[in-house]
């Protein structure tokens, strides 16, 4: 699974009436109440935009087919029984973890040990 930390703090903002300008979203979700984006943390402070969640953002360095089965979930269990909270995206090449930024690297550690013992 090759788990990679990004560099950066992200955050979860949501607008209306499109991405201000100077914001680069990584990740873009349309929801009814608004356009939800993540981004990096000083894009969002020199945008005003409001946030509350500051994540640390983890790539899982493995191509995993968009209908395989038990990727996330093992993932998310791993991680939950760390209480470590984790808000996954999946990408075309690869999925994304969204985890709390003080504890990123404690996660990056923990998927490493399951990608081992997964072998």
């Amino acid at each position: 699974m090759r788990p990679e930390s990004q560099p950066g703090q992200y955050v979860f903002a949501s607008v209306s009436g499109g991405v201000p300008p100077g914001v680069v979203p990584v990740v873009t979700v349309a929801e009814a109440e608004g356009l939800t984006l993540v981004v990096r943390r000083e894009e969002a402070d020199e945008a005003g935009l409001a946030y509350g969640y500051v994540a640390g953002w983890i790539t899982l360095r493995v191509h995993s087919a968009l209908e395989a089965v038990g990727l996330t979930a093992a993932v998310a269990k791993e991680l939950a029984d760390a209480d470590l909270s984790c808000n996954v995206v999946a990408g075309f090449h690869h999925d994304h973890l969204f985890v709390p930024y003080e504890r990123a690297a404690e996660a990056v550690t923990l998927l490493e040990g399951l990608a081992r013992r997964s072998g």
